[in-house]
């Protein structure tokens, strides 16, 4: 094989896996999309279409009182609240950036949010999803994420 020729093959080999992780980003960042715009419209079969029968659902904070508190709940449980949400309730988690890691069948996205309650900032944080590829379809298989009113960017 000549040099040139395996110059070729090479880029090419390179170009193709680039693009091949580009797609495989879109389409994780596409599934938590899809995720929280059920969320924002209420909509749990929405939700679930990107969710695991038996997604893992954690929130960390730290109390008044400086105690670090781990909460673990059935995903139920969110979709209960989001389905019995009233009209009069807007909830909006401002997603601000996306750090999306893939190796192979499974990802991780970074998304530090902010959450505005009838459009008053309520808390910031930072959403860790977990996902699976499931036979070609990304799910979020778990979601933990941190909750706190002050050191928010811009807001405290």
């Amino acid at each position: 094989m000549t040099m040139t020729r395996f110059i070729f093959y090479l880029c090419f080999f390179l170009t193709a896996v680039v693009f091949a992780q580009e797609d495989e980003n879109a389409k994780v960042k596409a599934t938590i999309d899809t995720f929280f715009e059920g969320f924002h419209k209420g909509d749990t079969i929405l939700m679930k279409s990107v969710m695991m029968d038996k997604m893992l659902l954690q929130t960390t904070y730290t109390t008044q009182e400086g105690t670090n508190i781990l909460v673990s709940e059935e995903s139920s449980k969110l979709m209960s609240a989001i389905a019995n949400r009233t009209n009069d309730q807007k909830w909006d988690e401002r997603l601000l950036t996306y750090n999306i890691q893939v190796d192979g069948l499974m990802a991780h996205v970074w998304t530090p949010y902010e959450f505005w309650f009838n459009d008053e900032f309520s808390h910031c944080g930072v959403n860790s999803f977990q996902l699976f590829n499931d036979n070609g379809y990304w799910k979020i298989i778990y979601l933990i994420d941190t909750r706190r009113k002050k050191d928010c960017k811009n807001k405290n």
